[in-house]
């Protein structure tokens, strides 16, 4: 087929696209982080960390970087108007009291259900890496999920269930792919949106799971 996948930057401006104004949204480590860049400026979005800010901005001009404001990534960041900081214990309440509206997340899979996989792949030498993404799964009123639709060696990452360590059940909303975006919606993988020139049948095969067509009355 003849199409083009998204590149990280591209998914992440298609998810910026979508967060509504006065949002309060956590980025998870990884490709979510890049959504800071994009985020429309007609829009007042308020982006949490983990490690303790609230209302940060996208990353500093080069120079300008303040070695007291990073994210969870451990990346520079700027603080808008009226941005603070504050203790994690207290930021890790605001991600368990659900107070966050979005948290976007990356993932090694997404099961058909909405059950998540992204802190350990189970192999022996791998270092798990659990962070804040749990509580941020049950936390939040929403959960986002930014991933390559299939892992380097081709193997899909959305499945019908999971085989890596559970993060969260049933706790997914949304998957924006490089080749797509899908809602959870309890009836099944619905495909909102998908790449130009991407057939609906070569979709499927790259995926492990049941997905619902429902392009024609999506949305951009």
């Amino acid at each position: 087929m003849n199409y083009q996948k998204l590149n990280r930057e591209q998914i992440a401006m298609r998810v910026a696209a979508d967060i509504p104004d006065g949002a309060y949204v956590n980025l998870g480590i990884g490709l979510p982080t890049k959504i800071a860049a994009y985020l429309p400026e007609d829009k007042e979005i308020f982006l949490h960390s983990e490690n303790g800010l609230l209302a940060f901005g996208p990353p500093p001009a080069p120079g300008e970087e303040d070695p007291d404001l990073i994210n969870a990534g451990k990346e520079y960041v700027t603080l808008q108007t009226g941005g603070c900081y504050f203790h994690h214990g207290d930021s890790f309440a605001m991600m368990r009291g659900g107070h966050l509206d979005i948290c976007v997340l990356g993932a090694f899979q997404v099961s058909a259900n909405g059950d998540l996989a992204n802190w350990h792949t189970g192999a022996p030498d791998a270092i798990p890496a659990v962070g804040g993404a749990m509580d941020l799964a049950v936390g939040a009123k929403k959960v986002w999920v930014t991933m390559e639709h299939t892992s380097k060696q081709g193997e899909p990452k959305i499945v019908q269930n999971l085989t890596y360590p559970a993060t969260g059940l049933h706790c997914v909303n949304r998957i924006y792919t490089d080749l797509c975006v899908i809602d959870l919606d309890g009836e099944g993988l619905r495909v909102i949106e998908k790449v130009d020139g991407l057939d609906f049948e070569e979709l499927q095969k790259l995926t492990d799971a049941p997905l619902i067509d429902a392009t024609a009355g999506a949305k951009k």
